[in-house]
């Protein structure tokens, strides 16, 4: 029968209905199979019928799922699918497929698949009639299809409107949508992705009208949101941190039997994860494809069901173990994110939407955030390292909103820097007898190294003659990056360093890997907007006011531990200053990365930080003998250059270490943030 169909079809032309097919539409032949199918009569009917749908839709090229005795079997069949235990999920997974082909093709028989009601056929249909008609004038679709405008063509016995039989329309998507999202939890990986494929096919629609069909008159948003609560309850809470961080990229269009998951580490739950993650990068890959409406409509379901509805009670329990696992699940989850409508949602639910400044005291106006920023300090190292590398990847992703809220909310009007005369950070405006006082950093730190390259200061009188050279360093013009390059390689005292004894540890080594961080920073920010220069200070803005806001003032905190704290620990908060070092905002690299500037009464910055660091190292490098020597063998035992030997104060050695290489790490972000004044820097012997 289909051979003669599909020879009929040849002969005839793809504008003409051939005898055969009108034999078939009227005797109701489809309708006639499907009921054999239904009844599995003879034995295995479902099965051939399945198969005969799919040939007959794929090989038949006239557009056919407008027809009433088409597209009403359809139906039918579409219900047949998705049972428990069917023997069948191969060839339903065909079928769905190629339903879902002809509806991509022709945009306007989702209605008629859908089973959309009568009631919301007229205020959410794809296609009003008159937008039906604008539609099918950029398509090629033949002239008979029903419409309002021509219902003469609704009286012929092969074709109707889903309006024109009110008591053959079944609630909003009885089918369809329930039997994909069934089909794509088979265990066999192959319907599984098949019915992956369908979905998307679905969602990729370019039609607005078709997004909102899907968005509003279908349970898809809500279906694929709560599979993604049911797979993430899954997890096992046994799950061990350092699994999930080293846990690949998972992708959705890899079948879990073929996923390479044999080349992988196995563990306790790998499994579990594995379908979690290829949903969610599933998810993240359809709103990618989706329109605007439909991709924000599932993101905000995704919100709603898994972000505040699961995963938030779970990082603010009170079991650390319980935090940590759901931290590190996050961390991983904000990695597979890409999509921009999942990515605005997710800022929001972690961080908020408030644009003005933080207040020292503010704890309360997104509670989640502060729990957050405060578990970087917490009394479980575990806990601080998982958070701070959430930070990390958060400060990955091309959301200008997440900078501004961690950080750059609270530098707009420079209340950090000391206030002029005359509303500015004018030298001029400052005097030869401007006390010390003005910044009581400097005033407690007694050991200092000068930008210069000369050894750190031994006397007061080097200590208070060094905020004038920062005011005449300044009032000469522009920092010039040789000089902020020099202040952060010469901070470590020279007893303190072990690069010169070590082959390939120059600064230099770093300056790569800070170009390659400054050229992703700058692809991504082209459309934030950012201030070239810096903004003038005001006077009508006290400096009494300033915070540096609790995520900077928590990574402060921790960079003035670095001596006693754990080297993971340590090479995690480095690694989180130095991506905001990177950001070319005119505010934060100055705050971040300019030695010279005269900060205001009581505040602090990267640097003034740093130096303290270093005064409380020269101190205690006077109690312990050898230090030089012991500090070399950690760091050869580091690369394995030499074998484990006990060493005392064996955190203070591998935190002067990280110290050293996180000041070189600075200094080459310096160097290639300003790159016009330092061409002949690199070549330089700077140490």
């Amino acid at each position: 029968m289909l051979d003669i169909l599909v020879y009929e079809e040849g002969q005839q032309g793809h504008e003409e209905m051939g005898p055969c097919m009108e034999y078939l539409l009227q005797h109701k032949l489809l309708e006639t199979l499907c009921t054999l199918g239904k009844a599995q009569y003879p034995p295995g009917m479902n099965q051939q019928v399945l198969v005969f749908f799919s040939k007959i839709l794929v090989q038949i090229q006239k557009p056919m799922l407008h027809i009433l005795n088409v597209y009403r079997p359809v139906q039918k069949l579409v219900r047949l699918c998705g049972l428990l235990g069917s023997q069948t999920e191969k060839e339903e997974a065909q079928f769905m497929f190629v339903v879902c082909s002809r509806v991509k093709q022709d945009p306007y028989v989702l209605n008629y698949i859908l089973e959309i009601k009568k009631d919301n056929h007229s205020k959410r249909s794809i296609s009003t009639s008159e937008d039906t008609e604008k539609g099918r004038s950029g398509e090629t679709v033949p002239s008979n299809y029903p419409t309002a405008s021509n219902p003469a063509s609704t009286s012929s016995p092969q074709q109707h409107s889903p309006t024109d039989s009110p008591s053959t329309i079944f609630p909003a998507n009885a089918g369809l949508i329930h039997v994909l999202v069934h089909l794509s939890r088979s265990q066999k990986s192959r319907v599984a992705l098949k019915a992956f494929e369908s979905l998307l096919l679905l969602v990729s629609i370019p039609k607005e009208d078709t997004a909102v069909c899907l968005a509003e008159s279908t349970p898809l948003c809500q279906l694929l949101a709560e599979r993604l609560c049911e797979l993430f309850s899954q997890l096992p809470a046994t799950l061990e941190p350092a699994d999930i961080h080293s846990f690949p990229q998972t992708h959705w269009n890899v079948p879990f039997s073929q996923s390479g998951m044999q080349e992988r580490q196995s563990f306790p739950g790998s499994e579990h994860m594995e379908r979690f993650f290829a949903w969610l990068d599933f998810l993240d890959h359809l709103m990618r494809e989706a329109p605007k409406r439909l991709a924000v409509k599932l993101a905000k379901e995704i919100h709603h069901c898994w972000l505040v509805g699961v995963l938030q009670h779970e990082l603010l329990q009170m079991s650390e173990m319980g935090v940590l696992v759901n931290t590190a699940l996050l961390c991983c989850s904000v990695r597979h994110i890409q999509s921009p409508a999942m990515l605005e949602e997710l800022v929001s639910f972690l961080l908020g939407r408030h644009t003005e400044r933080e207040q020292r005291l503010d704890t309360e106006s997104h509670v989640l955030r502060y729990q957050l920023i405060e578990h970087c300090d917490h009394i479980s190292d575990e806990i601080s390292i998982t958070t701070l590398l959430l930070f990390e990847e958060l400060l990955q992703k091309p959301h200008r909103d997440i900078l501004f809220n961690l950080v750059l909310r609270n530098l707009e009007n420079r209340c950090y820097v000391t206030r002029t005369l005359g509303g500015g950070d004018d030298c001029r405006h400052f005097t030869d007898t401007d006390p010390v006082e003005e910044n009581g950093e400097l005033e407690e730190d007694p050991f200092f190294t000068d930008m210069y390259g000369e050894d750190e200061f031994n006397s007061s009188e080097q200590l208070l003659h060094r905020p004038q050279l920062m005011r005449e360093h300044r009032c000469s013009g522009q920092t010039q990056a040789l000089d902020i390059v020099n202040s952060f390689l010469c901070l470590v005292p020279q007893e303190a360093k072990t690069s010169q004894h070590v082959q390939g540890a120059r600064y230099e080594t770093y300056v790569h890997d800070a170009h390659g961080q400054l050229k992703e920073c700058t692809a991504f920010l082209l459309d934030w907007d950012w201030p070239k220069s810096l903004k003038p200070t005001e006077l009508s803005v006290s400096s009494s006011d300033f915070f540096e806001g609790h995520f900077l003032k928590v990574l402060f905190d921790r960079i003035g531990r670095i001596l006693e704290q754990p080297y993971e620990l340590n090479l995690q908060v480095t690694s989180v200053l130095s991506r905001l070092a990177v950001f070319p905002h005119p505010h934060l690299h100055e705050y971040l990365l300019d030695p010279y500037i005269i900060l205001a009464p009581g505040v602090r910055s990267l640097f003034s930080v740093l130096i303290r660091v270093i005064g409380e190292l020269m101190q205690r490098i006077e109690v312990i003998p050898n230090f030089t020597e012991k500090l070399v063998h950690v760091r050869r035992q580091l690369m394995g250059l030499d074998g484990e030997s006990g060493v005392d104060h064996m955190p203070l050695l591998k935190g002067v270490i990280i110290l050293e290489e996180f000041c070189k790490e600075l200094a080459a972000i310096a160097f290639v943030k300003l790159p016009a004044n330092n061409t002949n820097l690199q070549n330089t012997d700077t140490v």
